[in-house]
């Protein structure tokens, strides 16, 4: 994290407040619109094309008080607060453009397509609700992201959005119970995730009053987000809070384990030189932040990781490991990822479109990043066989893809099949037109297609015949799969799940087709040696 920047504003205004509101044109633009009475209070929404908007509804308690502990219920309020601007995400290097960071960040936003009435939005539907948890790597996001802005999908599909703010990086995930012998802490390295839990518990409990069914429940999530989604089939107090699981380019088999967490917390405490569990409480944001500088002891490299915790408590075994978590069996789950996910780590980098051989085995480690420890010549001339027609730069890509993130998501499938309770598996092989289509389907392609949000800063679909058409698609097979826990829709063909040995796996492209073991010359490869989660 090179750049602190906080909002002062920020840092400040929660306390006490009921939502944190931004200022500016998104809130003089916001049409109010009906009033919704949740367990804790009223709101008011924005009247939108079809949609009524909800930002900034709190389900949660400020955290700044309650730094490394458990989140709490928010205090119920009187009258109606409006609910028209995002609330603030938590402390990070940077949020989004406006946005407002503090520690004060449990806040959740809604779309439904439900027709106001005299009693708010009970219309007498019970809409599939599609939660989408964001990326990030558990360290950076915020719901607000126009990427995720959920209007297009709950029209498209008549179902409710959700998305979710929660405790990040070392505010969430910071492992003290072995370092401070003191029972406020024993949850602090799996806080973020029972943020998580409590905001599926508002959406239990308040959703059908939004048009929402509580009995439907989908998660999706992107990267990060899928991660999460992963960890929380595998925690015992998500059990029942959501029906059908989506992880999308983000997978975690593994948590970290206690020690490792505990050397990364040391690390991360003793570059900020604070030994009083006192005192790093009351350490300010933005200074707290600092000790994410800190060189992660395990990987050797980078800033300190933050991330879920094997802690025997929250969280009492691996998501993955040594199989599924029996305890989410019974819940239809969806696993995919991008064909060229490393493309969309290099910051769109031409000139690595130049790489020669030699460069590729000297820059394959770095992709690997301890995941995979495998010798990159013999993967380089393994790739060359396997498809003689590949580039240097294709071969890096396609070998960073494999050894990064993609044998996880083989895990998962594959855990699931050999417990009877397949997901069903997919590829994203459509290339995104940026720059010519060199960088084929990047990491995010397939989240930014499935919320069509084609004008927001950054996305690289354009808005062609094409783009339209993949993001119908999606849309509509995640909008089936909330619906049924069956993705199987008009749109696409048959879609059986992941079987062993078959592999069945969805490859979504301008002509959707099914393939058996898509790639498999690359599993085979990458089969060699053990995945290590990245964290663990």
């Amino acid at each position: 994290m090179d750049h602190l920047h906080l909002d002062r504003r920020g840092l400040i205004a929660g306390a006490g407040a009921v939502l944190a509101l931004a200022s500016g044109p998104a809130l003089a633009a916001a049409r109010p619109g009906p009033v919704v009475a949740t367990t804790y209070g009223k709101v008011r929404g924005a009247a939108g094309d079809g949609v009524q908007v909800f930002k900034g509804v709190r389900y949660g308690a400020d955290t700044g008080p309650l730094r490394f502990m458990p989140p709490q219920p928010p205090k119920p309020w009187t009258g109606v607060v409006d609910a028209l601007a995002y609330g603030a995400a938590c402390p990070q290097g940077k949020g989004e453009d406006g946005e407002a960071l503090s520690e004060d960040c449990l806040f959740l936003n809604i779309w439904t397509p439900a027709k106001a009435g005299k009693s708010g939005l009970a219309d007498g539907q019970k809409r599939p609700v599609m939660v989408y948890i964001h990326g990030g790597a558990y360290n950076t996001g915020s719901g607000a992201s126009p990427w995720y802005d959920g209007t297009k999908l709950a029209k498209r599909g008549d179902v409710v959005v959700v998305t979710v703010n929660h405790r990040l990086n070392a505010f969430g995930y910071l492992y003290l119970a072995r370092l401070f012998d003191h029972p406020s802490v024993a949850d602090s390295g799996n806080a973020g995730q029972l943020d998580l839990v409590l905001a599926l518990q508002w959406v239990r409990d308040n959703i059908a009053a939004f048009g929402g069914d509580p009995g439907k429940v989908m998660l999706f999530g992107q990267s990060g987000g899928g991660a999460k989604i992963a960890t929380l089939m595998a925690m015992p107090a998500a059990k029942g809070l959501f029906h059908r699981a989506a992880t999308m380019s983000g997978q975690q088999v593994t948590a970290a384990g206690p020690f490792n967490a505990t050397k990364r917390a040391k690390g991360f405490v003793d570059k900020l030189g604070i030994k009083d569990l006192a005192a790093l409480r009351a350490l300010p944001a933005d200074q707290f932040l600092a000790g994410l500088k800190a060189v992660d002891p395990i990987a050797g490299s980078g800033g300190v990781y933050m991330g879920p915790v094997l802690d025997e408590r929250s969280l009492t075994r691996h998501p993955f490991f040594p199989d599924a978590a029996p305890q989410s069996l019974d819940v239809p789950m969806m696993c995919g990822n991008t064909h060229d996910e490393t493309r969309g780590f290099v910051g769109y980098d031409k000139s690595l479109m130049t790489l020669t051989w030699e460069q590729v085995v000297e820059k394959l480690p770095a992709q690997f990043n301890a995941r995979i420890d495998i010798d990159p010549a013999t993967v380089v001339a393994a790739y060359r066989k396997i498809y003689p027609h590949y580039t240097p730069a294709d071969v890096y890509f396609a070998a960073g893809t494999a050894g990064r993130s993609w044998k996880a998501a083989i895990i998962q499938d594959e855990e699931r099949a050999k417990a009877g309770a397949p997901a069903f598996a997919y590829q994203l092989d459509w290339r995104a037109p940026k720059d010519g289509g060199v960088w084929g389907a990047p990491h995010t392609l397939d989240m930014q297609l499935v919320f069509g949000n084609f004008d927001a800063p950054g996305v690289i679909t354009g808005s062609g015949p094409d783009a339209v058409a993949m993001h119908e698609r999606l849309a509509d097979t995640f909008v089936a799969f909330a619906q049924t826990g069956d993705p199987n829709n008009p749109s696409i063909p048959k879609w059986e799940p992941y079987t062993l040995p078959k592999r069945q796996t969805l490859v979504f492209d301008n002509t959707t087709r099914m393939e058996d073991d898509p790639r498999g010359a690359e599993r085979e490869l990458f089969n060699k040696v053990p995945f290590t989660q990245f964290g663990t």
